[in-house]
């Protein structure tokens, strides 16, 4: 037990710790993005309201909602320790421009992505997750079921444009930020080979463009059908 708490309390393990929670996270964005991709359903919102429903009181569902919320702090708690020990690590030297030249605009500004898309996150749920847990909720009728109608929720903000905007922009620098993250997380976790290389990078910046793409997509279509 000794070495393992030795192992996550060194830049490695916390860099191993950091792919984890990341590679997790991309999961959990898979998982939602099917889910809200019946808000394109033309049933009126019925089948998103009935997986919101689900999502919501199934306990199996939300035991996974909070160890994904535990996940999301440790990454973020991560990622400030990191960004910590490599600046202090460089000390106060200022590298020329040319000792970047081997890494891209988005993996020397990770933390910086990862701070936007954090900001992101908590205006997101104050206007969904607390919305609906704490809010004055409207309610639909299913089959003599009375669940709560997010859908309206979804329609309510989706159709203003700054904030289709402000979701389309975010989701820009989350494909930005998994650009580098998933293809790292895989060379951290040691999977890492001459064979495989080209083809983890590949599914690792497919992703990156396809799953914040396809949630960005969701509010301007949803923006475009209620004008």
């Amino acid at each position: 037990m000794n070495w393992l708490v030795k192992l996550f309390s060194s830049a490695l393990g916390k860099k191993i710790v950091m792919a984890l929670t990341g590679l997790f996270l991309v999961i959990f964005l898979i998982v939602h993005l099917v889910g809200n991709l019946q808000i394109l359903n033309n049933d009126d919102g019925r089948a998103f309201n009935e997986y919101a429903n689900f999502m919501g009181t199934n306990p199996l569902i939300q035991i996974v909602s909070k160890i994904n919320l535990i996940l999301i702090s440790i990454h973020i708690l991560w990622a400030i320790i990191l960004t910590i020990l490599n600046k202090q690590a460089r000390g106060p030297v200022n590298y020329k421009k040319w000792s970047y030249s081997a890494s891209s605009w988005g993996s020397r500004n990770m933390f910086i992505l990862g701070t936007i898309i954090v900001v992101f996150i908590v205006i997101h749920l104050r206007h969904f997750w607390v919305e609906t847990h704490f809010g004055n909720m409207n309610t639909i009728q299913y089959d003599g079921k009375i669940i709560p109608n997010l859908y309206s929720l979804v329609v309510h903000w989706f159709s203003k444009a700054w904030y289709v905007l402000f979701y389309i922009c975010t989701m820009i620098f989350v494909s930005i930020h998994t650009w580098h993250g998933i293809s790292s997380s895989f060379q951290t976790l040691g999977m890492s080979h001459v064979k495989y290389n080209l083809g983890i990078k590949i599914i690792g910046k497919t992703m990156a463009i396809l799953i914040p793409g396809t949630f960005a997509l969701l509010p301007l279509l949803v923006y475009i059908r209620t004008k």
